[in-house]
């Protein structure tokens, strides 16, 4: 695991990733076309104060992920011996009103991904994956084996990338881990990295921007057939992400097989249980509104982790919401443009 090839790796989870491979020696390339993902992030983790404490290098080459020739060009010349492949659309509504845009990018540029790693020899591959491939569930807590069917194309794709990579596996011999994260939250604990979209697509970013005064907040259907009647999700804190990523990637190098693993904490959280969250970690209000179900949405999602825990050892370290939110709070608090005082790369 000398050198590691980050797709994406400018961005939200990403980065995190980088600096958790780097915390464990290994040096990084990220690859970021910079659209969605931030230079200042990587900047951060180069800098005196964001690389203490890592022993890995960490580079930035900039590419889009569907330039194959790029890519192939780039895992030779690093010397990478895996890939994480975080590069990918992400906004189910999004995905529901351009579904050509989110094939394309994501089918289509992780075709383009497990191409070039063909051609250099790499043979293995994290791929970041979601619990969208789940649909409306049927039973909970969702295991791995449960049925797989999606309500909007972003967990389409993501499913598509999850049936193609066996097929890459018995004719090439690439070997994987592909990791379904639920409800993905928080921010880096150091104050490093944080959580840094535009527009901000997730709750808890959102609820804190609305408690600071910064932006308008919606809560997207209160008549679900749940407790409150909003939404519940599985919320993992971003650095337990990153961690399970690190492990994924040491067990293929020492030969483990290829295989698929849920990661969220298992508790239900809902919506108005994140803005009472974010009340109690700021002390302020959140005001909010009410509008419709967004469609692809499903009603309830929280995962069942106890493969990963049981063959790779894995503990999420930041398991309550408060906790969640607390990291996410002292991030935005401390960088009110996001990165780079609001330029973005």
């Amino acid at each position: 695991m000398s050198t590691v090839l980050v797709t994406g790796g400018a961005g939200y989870i990403g980065s995190h990733a980088v600096k958790a491979l780097a915390r464990a020696g290994v040096d990084v390339v990220v690859y970021d076309n910079l659209t969605a993902g931030h230079r200042a992030a990587v900047d951060a983790l180069v800098s005196p104060a964001g690389a203490g404490g890592t022993r890995g290098r960490v580079t930035l080459t900039e590419g889009d992920v569907r330039d194959m020739a790029r890519l192939t060009e780039t895992l030779r010349r690093s010397g990478a011996k895996a890939v994480m492949h975080f590069a990918a659309l992400l906004s189910v509504g999004d995905s529901v009103n351009d579904p050509g845009g989110y094939y394309d990018n994501n089918v289509g540029g992780t075709l383009s991904v497990l191409g070039a790693m063909v051609e250099a020899g790499v043979r293995h591959f994290i791929f970041s994956s979601t619990a969208a491939v789940f649909g409306d569930p049927i039973e909970t807590p969702i295991t791995e084996d449960h049925p797989k069917m999606p309500i909007n194309a972003y967990g389409e794709t993501k499913l598509a990338i999850e049936r193609a990579l066996p097929h890459f596996d018995r004719a090439y011999g690439l070997r994987w881990t592909a990791l379904r994260y639920f409800n993905a939250a928080g921010a880096d604990p150091d104050g490093v990295l944080g959580e840094d979209h535009d527009p901000e697509i997730h709750v808890v970013p959102r609820a804190i921007d609305a408690a600071l005064g910064r932006a308008s907040f919606a809560i997207y259907g209160d008549d679900y057939e749940t407790p409150d009647g909003t939404c519940l999700r599985d919320f993992i804190h971003v650095a337990d992400l990153a961690a399970a990523h690190v492990l994924a990637l040491q067990a293929l190098a020492s030969g483990a097989p290829s295989t698929t693993y849920n990661l969220g904490n298992g508790q239900p959280i809902s919506v108005r249980e994140v803005v009472e969250a974010v009340e109690r970690v700021t002390g302020r209000q959140v005001p909010y509104t009410v509008a419709a179900r967004r469609p692809g949405d499903p009603g309830v999602l929280f995962a069942s982790s106890d493969r990963i825990k049981r063959e790779l050892g894995w503990r999420p370290r930041y398991e309550r919401i408060d906790t969640i939110v607390e990291t996410a709070w002292r991030w935005r608090a401390a960088h009110p443009a996001g990165y780079a005082e609001g330029v973005r790369s």
